[in-house]
């Protein structure tokens, strides 16, 4: 008997996989970062040369990254940057985040007892790094950079809430809002201009979970629907 636990060709598909992943999000940061403008035609070969990797990852991220709204493919054209989010698509959106997220709050509400030392130290990080923006020179029109780094943060209170609902199916669906999220942001333009308005509605969803699940539940359907109100009147800016 074989002292491997793997075989080699098992071993071979993890390493692809972590390849791919890696190619994955070297473009996703691309795509998510400044100057990408909609329908810029993403060669495979051109990508796989500039990473140093084979066309095969490329493609394979590239697949995934169809999957999550930001490229879209044209039939023998290849793949190009996904225009900007119509406001169809942002309603959608947000009638999406609004059923996820106020059932991944509802279910979290079983562990609230763990959960809220977590929510408390990420909202923490998010007033830190608020104040960080607001005393940088530009105030909300900080760098872009920081401006990412401010959203990431943002965004990593509204995961410790699904990961909080020990919800798999919730947790990987997460993953694919969070993208769109970001693209949301890329079209709307919003800056972090409502940063004081976020955390006081990630305080009150914090408030909320020792209500129970209906209150955890209101508390966060009605946070994305403020910014779902606000996204609106940017985009109309």
């Amino acid at each position: 008997m074989s002292d491997l636990l793997f075989p080699p060709t098992a071993v071979d598909s993890l390493e692809r996989r972590g390849l791919r992943d890696h190619v994955y999000d070297r473009v996703l940061d691309v795509l998510l970062g400044p100057g990408v403008e909609p329908g810029t035609r993403l060669s495979i070969d051109a990508v796989a040369r500039e990473l140093g990797v084979s066309p095969t990852p490329v493609r394979e991220a590239l697949i995934e990254l169809e999957r999550t709204g930001l490229v879209t493919r044209v039939a023998n054209k290849g793949y190009r940057v996904a225009p900007p989010l119509a406001a169809e698509q942002l309603e959608a959106l947000f009638d999406a985040r609004s059923i996820l997220e106020g059932g991944a709050a509802r279910l979290a509400a079983a562990h609230a007892d763990a959960l809220v030392p977590k929510l408390r130290a990420a909202l923490e990080r998010h007033e830190r790094i608020a104040e960080e923006l607001r005393r940088a020179p530009g105030g909300g029109d900080a760098s872009v950079d920081r401006i990412r780094e401010y959203f990431a943060v943002d965004w990593h209170f509204h995961h410790v809430v699904f990961e909080g609902s020990e919800n798999p199916f919730l947790l990987d669906m997460s993953e694919a809002i969070s993208t769109r999220v970001h693209r949301m942001r890329q079209t709307v333009r919003t800056g972090v201009h409502d940063a004081d308005q976020a955390i006081a509605e990630h305080r009150s969803i914090i408030d909320a979970f020792s209500s129970g699940p209906d209150a955890a539940e209101a508390a966060m359907r009605d946070h994305v629907e403020r910014v779902r109100e606000r996204s609106r009147q940017d985009s109309e800016a």
